[in-house]
């Protein structure tokens, strides 16, 4: 396990900041900031997915404001996400190759678009493979369907 040095508050008024840790620079770096979290959330995980992709350890620190003060909150940018999908089999409802290809693409990314919404950003390798047997499983109306429910049980309750 790797040792990085404990990530600085960040300065300034309490806000939603994610930090980054760059190993080349033995530095932290601010990735993403807003006044709400939802957008950092997400920006942490694309950020994951890119760092990932290049084959990088993805450290990420998360501040925001707690009581009017600054408070570090956990994150799950620990574990590295699924390789790459598998090509889906032309033999799926006789669709050609290149059609079933860009509907399982469409599927993943509706799926992928829930499950953000639903304040999951970063997953691991045991999810991206539920979402790819989904994506193979389900026909396209079902997983918007199933993607709509995440997407109600991501906004927050009022009340």
């Amino acid at each position: 396990m790797v040792k990085h040095p404990d990530c600085p508050q960040p300065p300034g008024v309490p806000r939603w900041v994610a930090m980054f840790y760059q190993p080349s620079r033995a530095a932290w770096r601010v990735g993403a900031e807003s006044p709400d979290r939802t957008p950092v959330l997400y920006a942490v995980g694309d950020m994951a997915q890119t760092v990932r992709a290049r084959g990088q350890d993805v450290t990420v620190a998360l501040w925001g404001p707690r009581d009017g003060a600054w408070q570090r909150f956990d994150t799950q940018a620990a574990e590295p996400a699924a390789p790459a999908a598998p090509e889906p089999s032309p033999e799926r409802s006789g669709e050609p190759v290149r059609l079933a290809e860009r509907m399982s693409d469409r599927r993943h990314q509706v799926l992928m678009a829930g499950l953000s919404k639903a304040g999951l950003y970063d997953l691991s390798s045991e999810d991206a493979e539920a979402v790819q047997a989904l994506v193979d499983g389900l026909d396209e109306p079902t997983v918007r369907r199933v993607a709509h429910w995440l997407s109600a049980a991501g906004r927050p309750q009022s009340g």
